[in-house]
């Protein structure tokens, strides 16, 4: 398994746009009647390279999405995006969600699915190709989906850890 490096950001000043991914309704069965909880799936993103995801639970639908996003503002990374895609492709997992991430060609747009489609588009990421695969419940999914963005890579960084002059391989 790789080592996941988490480039985190702090949410200081940046201006994050705020999307529900799933709202989940609870029923606990008291001998008083039903009592209701919620809970939230909301992913934060700048659209420039900057995404986060959280989760908030409460007796209240609102409360529960406002305590979802001061989680997600919580746990926000920078993913590596060149010209509108991802450097190169990705897998990851999280639980029985499998996810594959792959760049594709400008003008190509997010091909994903919802909760997968939800965190891309926060990062900022115009166009790629996305499959999820094995369960498709929206925890797992975004969960899988961030895994995968933060194990991204700068084509820089890699030739740097190869040891590789960049003006030695684009000058030939």
């Amino acid at each position: 398994m790789a080592k996941v490096n988490l480039n985190r950001v702090k949410a200081g000043d940046i201006e994050l746009k705020e999307k529900v991914v799933a709202i989940n309704r609870v029923v606990k069965t008291t001998k008083g009647g039903r009592a209701f909880s919620f809970s939230a799936l909301v992913v934060v993103g700048n659209g420039n390279g900057v995404v986060g995801h959280g989760l908030g639970k409460a007796k209240e639908v609102q409360e529960a999405i406002t305590k979802g996003i001061e989680d997600a503002k919580k746990n926000l990374i920078k993913v590596p995006i060149m010209h509108g895609t991802i450097p190169h492709d990705q897998w990851a997992k999280e639980g029985a969600a499998k996810v594959l991430i792959k760049p594709a060609a400008h003008g190509t747009g997010v091909i994903a699915g919802g909760s997968m489609r939800a965190v891309l588009e926060s990062a900022g990421i115009t166009d790629v190709l996305a499959k999820s695969l094995g369960s498709a419940n929206p925890h797992n999914v975004v969960k899988a989906t961030f895994k995968s963005l933060a194990l991204l890579r700068e084509p820089v960084t890699v030739a740097r850890q190869r040891k590789l002059n960049l003006k030695k391989v684009f000058n030939g």
